[in-house]
């Protein structure tokens, strides 16, 4: 564990809109045939909780159950409601139009949270040079919750005997396991509460042991669906988290497997990454990655059919040899991206407004809109076209040919990304949005 920097934290209060909530990971069936390995289940009287864990840098991630904790009590209920201010650490524009992020810290002091801060903006720097997040970094905002521990570092780091007093419980050696870092789930659900209806909840950690974990089966109902841990000081952490966002904003299948686990012979998987079918047979039937199969994929090789995925070696197929969904570390392959892609445009609008939309604007005003690189902007005026105006990011109703009549007037920009990174029309269609202002004299 590093040394850290004394100083109390700056407070900044939050205040925003709720966002629609989305997934951290979707909820996989537990039926006979499917895919996911089970969800939450119960040894004994004991509820349990099932986790996605990693072993080490490059390595293929692995399945496992732990313990779920104990509900609050009364005393840790006061103590969260006392906690938690909520900081802006990335703002791109309103939670409506933007997916939102929320980090909570464990294992820093009262005296550590702008360090906690520093930490986050690290961390996301790091998940957003990763493509596509590189491309659209634009779309997200980023939030950090300070979550006060009475001692720094975390249980676990260096090793299994070290005990730490901290405000989630994050803990290394979790279930005998040394590189899962587990955590108080419903001390991190009462503390996501603080924000503004997260779409995706971060636990960062401060250590710089390698190490993280994907509760991918819980349900919050703050709107979530799942919780990533990752430790703050590990360059290569972040990939736990960028993983298990696949899972969520991509929902995407794992592509590893486990050898023990034979021969898939259920139905045909939901996910949009594994599949029964070989590529002559996605070709034929136009399913899934039909579009990419022969293409040159970002995480290298050709997109076609490689046996093993989901879990199962045989009787399933994945996009390519070996994306980060199957190792970390690696790229998205080319369907994997698509995926991703269209994930952020459910939960964040492709054009958003820097002029309200909701007051109206006079001629002179300038009409300002926020749009990833790349995306196409047409201006219009009561429906008609200003060809002129073509992409600008900036324009005045006035300069668009609004007349001075003394009727109100309607300005309105249509927004398209053009990516060639998403090939299926039916999603293409959630990369196109537009915004409208009424004009007065």
């Amino acid at each position: 564990m590093r040394r850290r920097k004394s100083g109390i934290a700056r407070r900044t209060p939050l205040k925003v809109a709720a966002a629609a909530g989305i997934a951290l990971s979707a909820t996989l069936a537990a039926t006979a045939g499917a895919t996911a390995e089970p969800g939450p289940t119960r040894s004994g009287d004991r509820a349990t909780q099932h986790v996605e864990y990693f072993t080490g840098p490059g390595g293929h991630p692995r399945h496992t159950e732990v313990p779920a904790p104990e509900p609050l009590s009364a005393r840790e209920r006061r103590t969260v409601a006392d906690d938690g201010t909520v900081v802006p650490i990335v703002q791109n524009g309103p939670t409506g139009s933007k997916a939102d992020v929320v980090f909570i810290g464990d294992g820093y002091t009262a005296a550590q949270q702008e360090d906690f801060h520093a930490d986050v903006r690290k961390k996301w720097a790091e998940v957003a040079a990763v493509q596509p997040y590189a491309s659209y970094k634009n779309l997200f905002n980023v939030w950090a919750v300070d979550a006060h521990s009475r001692q720094s570092g975390v249980s676990g780091d260096p090793t299994s005997n070290v005990r730490k007093d901290t405000a989630l419980g994050s803990a290394f050696f979790c279930d005998g396991i040394e590189r899962l870092l587990c955590v108080d789930t419903n001390k991190v659900e009462a503390y996501a509460k603080k924000a503004a209806d997260p779409d995706l909840v971060i636990v960062l950690s401060n250590s710089a042991k390698y190490g993280g974990a994907g509760y991918n089966d819980i349900t919050s109902p703050s709107g979530y669906d799942g919780i990533a841990t990752a430790s703050s000081d590990h360059a290569q952490s972040s990939q736990v988290v960028v993983h298990e966002t696949g899972h969520s904003l991509g929902k995407l299948a794992d592509e590893y497997w486990y050898d023990e686990y034979g021969t898939y012979t259920g139905a045909e998987p939901w996910e949009s990454n594994t599949s029964k079918l070989t590529a002559a047979q996605l070709t034929a039937q136009k399913k899934k990655w039909y579009r990419w199969i022969g293409q040159a994929s970002p995480d290298g090789g050709t997109v076609g059919t490689y046996e093993g995925g989901g879990y199962y070696p045989r009787g399933l197929y994945r996009p390519t040899d070996n994306s980060i969904m199957r190792t970390l570390g690696r790229e998205f392959n080319s369907p994997g991206r698509e995926a991703m892609i269209t994930g952020f445009h459910r939960h964040a609008s492709v054009v958003s407004a820097r002029t309200p939309t909701d007051t109206v604007v006079r001629r002179g005003q300038r009409v300002k809109v926020q749009a990833a690189k790349g995306v196409r902007l047409r201006w219009s005026v009561d429906g008609r076209s200003v060809k002129e105006s073509a992409d600008a990011r900036s324009v005045t109703p006035r300069a668009l040919g609004v007349p001075a009549d003394g009727r109100t007037h309607k300005v309105t920009v249509r927004a398209t990304d053009p990516t060639r990174a998403v090939r299926d029309p039916e999603l293409r269609k959630l990369l196109s949005g537009s915004l409208t202002w009424r004009v007065s004299r």
